[in-house]
C-alpha cells in the first residue's frame, strides 16, 4: 500500500512570530498548505473547514491549551481522527510522555530549526500512515 502525503497542516500558535516562522517554514521551504490559527477557539472553528492532514499545535496559549483544544478537537467529526502534534518549550522525558499519553502524535520543540520543521513533520507523517497501515 501507497501511503498518502502530507499536504495541508493547520498551525495553532498564539505568538505572531512563532506564527510567521512557521508559516515560511512549512508553506515555502516544505511546500505545504498552510493554516495558521492564532487561539485554540479559532483553531475549532477552522479545522473542520480546512480538513488539515495534520495539526501543529501549541501547548501553552491563553484561554485554551494546547491539551484542552485537543480534546475539544476530538469531538469534531471531521477532526476526530487527525493526527496533532505539539510543540511546546516543555520538553524533558515526563512532559513528552504525557503529551503522547493525551493522544499526540510527538512533539516539537520550541525553539525548532525553521529548514527542518516541514521534513520532522513529513517523518511524523509517514510513521503516522505506516502505523495506521496505509
Amino acid at each position: 500500500m501507497t501511503s498518502r502525503e502530507l499536504r495541508r497542516v493547520l498551525v495553532v500558535e498564539d505568538d505572531p512570530d512563532i506564527q510567521a516562522v512557521a508559516d515560511v517554514a512549512l508553506s515555502w521551504i516544505g511546500k505545504l498548505e498552510v493554516e495558521v490559527c492564532g487561539s485554540a477557539m479559532d483553531a475549532l472553528e477552522k479545522a473542520p473547514v480546512f480538513r488539515p492532514d495534520l495539526i501543529l499545535l501549541d501547548v501553552m496559549m491563553p484561554g485554551m491549551d494546547g491539551p484542552q483544544a485537543l480534546a475539544a478537537l476530538r469531538e469534531i467529526p471531521e477532526t476526530r481522527a487527525t493526527p496533532v502534534v505539539f510543540m511546546t518549550a516543555r520538553v524533558q522525558a515526563h512532559e513528552v510522555r504525557r503529551y503522547k499519553e493525551l493522544g499526540s502524535l510527538d512533539v516539537i520543540a520550541k525553539p525548532f530549526e525553521p529548514q527542518e520543521l516541514a521534513a520532522r513533520l513529513r517523518q511524523m507523517w509517514a510513521r503516522f500512515e505506516a502505523q495506521a497501515g496505509r
